[in-house]
């Protein structure tokens, strides 16, 4: 990438950023490996979990942890990155998230102890994070929005491959006797790799640098640091300590101090973290809320889905990645379908309803499942959510990137980031928390099991009958909680998406826009 700092260079950066559609889709290559790279760590790692933590010796709190701390660190390193695309190449800046990703790949794949694990993980997280910015604001530097819905399909393809790939690949080297669980963490080193090299060639933007910009880094910390205390309370409350206690008290008002903190610190700076300024346009405070609520909805709900599979029904981790199919052609097929009419009407709006309500309607039916519900009837109800999910949470980001200033989408774009994969971290700590002592409570109970959601996660295959029996039942009955709470939240989504107002797509690209707005008299 080149600087430019001069008016002249400055409108020739602009007109070097008209790409026609085969640059975009050369340059889409790169971003899009790195968008797999980012949906296989996770979902590689969903149906080996139980196989990993019980190898490792690990207890419920830990498994939710291993998928918590790479959600953590990604949540709060999301608006770091976006302002740091403001100050360096953006193509570097994609290249050493890919690359932060490989180390942490291979610590992950090494770990020897669930506490090595949960550490190479927050490492992936940071990697992860840079990706989930940076990929939608050199999206939207090289795409007009009336023209991103053409690309959703590739989008939602990536997504659907690398969400189905995943968990069948992971249940696939956990079956493999002689390759293992590791193996779920070293396959993506030679996806990111290529990522990289893809990006070399095919990236090719023009940095404008803003002088005079500085990092918020002690805005940045303040962050990280009190929502990493109100998520470590969350996970340990009613596991370590009761939730009314003095250690939840502690830990609530320090990270509430830390938090208000951060938000007197970003109120002042010149370049904040996150710009408070950025609430006052409304689509983009509205399509905030409703992302968090889907992120707390969508993560906390489905992430305990392989779970439920392979302990409450007894699947294998392969049958389990095969199960999740219904939940992705839905996705696949909704977010293809709704870009390309959004792209040909320009109407979008009645799509983030339909999807909004689809979504809860998916909640709501899975609210019901037990351990013996037919897998037929739970396909169904994935299908519906996962057409509700492709419906919405792309076109939120659209609908925030359409309405801000060209010089406001890095921000807007990683703001939105940010409380998406906040909300998603929320719910997984806490939805994760309620699961471990439901399924707790219902053992100790019945005799079954330990009382304490240290207990460690089960090998049902290895249990007597009459022991396994209740272990299924107490994991179905738990599962089904986790989408009963899910559900209001979806609604509520529904309801914000109603206030968002409708308005027309703007047919320029961000650097298009940029350059118009820096001319303007």
């Amino acid at each position: 990438m080149t600087t430019t700092q001069d008016p002249a260079a400055g409108t020739a950066a602009s007109t070097r950023a008209v790409m026609d559609r085969r640059q975009v889709l050369q340059a889409l290559s790169g971003l899009m490996m790195g968008v797999f790279v980012a949906i296989l760590a996770g979902t590689v790692v969903s149906n080996a979990l139980p196989t990993i933590i019980a190898d490792l010796g690990g207890s419920q709190s830990v498994y939710t942890w291993v998928v918590t701390a790479e959600l953590l660190a990604m949540t709060t390193t999301v608006p770091l990155w976006g302002k740091l695309a403001d100050l360096f190449s953006q193509k570097l800046l994609v290249q050493s998230s890919l690359g932060l990703f490989v180390v942490g790949s291979l610590a992950s794949g090494l770990a020897q102890d669930t506490t090595m694990l949960i550490a190479a993980r927050v490492v992936q997280g940071i990697g992860a994070g840079g990706l989930t910015a940076l990929v939608q604001i050199v999206m939207a530097a090289m795409i007009p929005p009336r023209e991103l819905g053409r690309y959703a399909g590739i989008f939602g393809a990536v997504f659907a491959v690398g969400t189905v790939a995943g968990p069948l690949i992971g249940g696939v080297l956990v079956d493999t006797s002689w390759l293992g669980w590791r193996w779920c963490f070293f396959i993506g080193v030679p996806f990111a790799l290529l990522a990289i090299v893809l990006l070399q060639k095919t990236l090719k933007l023009t940095q404008v640098t803003r002088e005079g910009v500085r990092v918020d880094w002690l805005g940045a910390l303040l962050i990280t640091a009190g929502v990493s205390t109100l998520l470590i309370w969350v996970t340990l409350a009613g596991n370590s300590y009761d939730w009314v206690s003095v250690p939840s008290a502690l830990l609530v008002a320090g990270g509430l101090v830390v938090l208000a903190l951060a938000v007197w610190v970003e109120s002042r700076v010149s370049d904040p973290v996150v710009p408070l300024t950025i609430f006052r346009n409304r689509t983009v405070a509205l399509t905030v809320v409703a992302s968090a609520l889907v992120g707390i909805a969508l993560f906390g709900g489905t992430v305990f889905l392989s779970q439920y599979f392979q302990i409450s029904l007894g699947y294998s981790p392969t049958a389990a990645g095969l199960l999740s199919l219904p939940m992705i052609f839905g996705l696949l097929v909704s977010s293809t379908v709704a870009g390309q009419l959004i792209t040909r009407t320009g109407v979008w709006k009645r799509y983030l309803v339909v999807g909004a309500a689809l979504m809860t309607l998916g909640f709501g039916a899975l609210a019901t499942i037990s351990a013996d519900t037919s897998i037929v009837l739970i396909g169904v109800y994935m299908l519906v959510m996962g057409a509700g999910v492709g419906m919405l949470m792309q076109n939120l980001v659209l609908a925030a990137q359409n309405d801000v200033p060209a010089a406001q989408l890095g921000s807007a774009t990683s703001v939105l980031s940010f409380f998406r994969s906040l909300g998603g971290t929320i719910g997984v700590s806490v939805l994760g928390a309620v699961l471990a002592a439901r399924v707790a409570s219902d053992l100790g109970a019945l005799g079954g099991g330990s009382g304490s959601g240290e207990a460690a996660v089960p090998d049902v295959s290895t249990l007597p009958a009459e022991v396994r029996t209740l272990v299924q039942d107490a994991y179905g009955n738990a599962t089904a909680e986790l989408f009963l709470i899910a559900t209001p939240l979806a609604a509520l989504a529904l309801i914000v998406v109603l206030f968002i107002k409708e308005k027309a797509l703007k047919t320029t690209t961000g650097a298009q826009r940029l350059e118009e707005e820096r001319t303007a008299p």
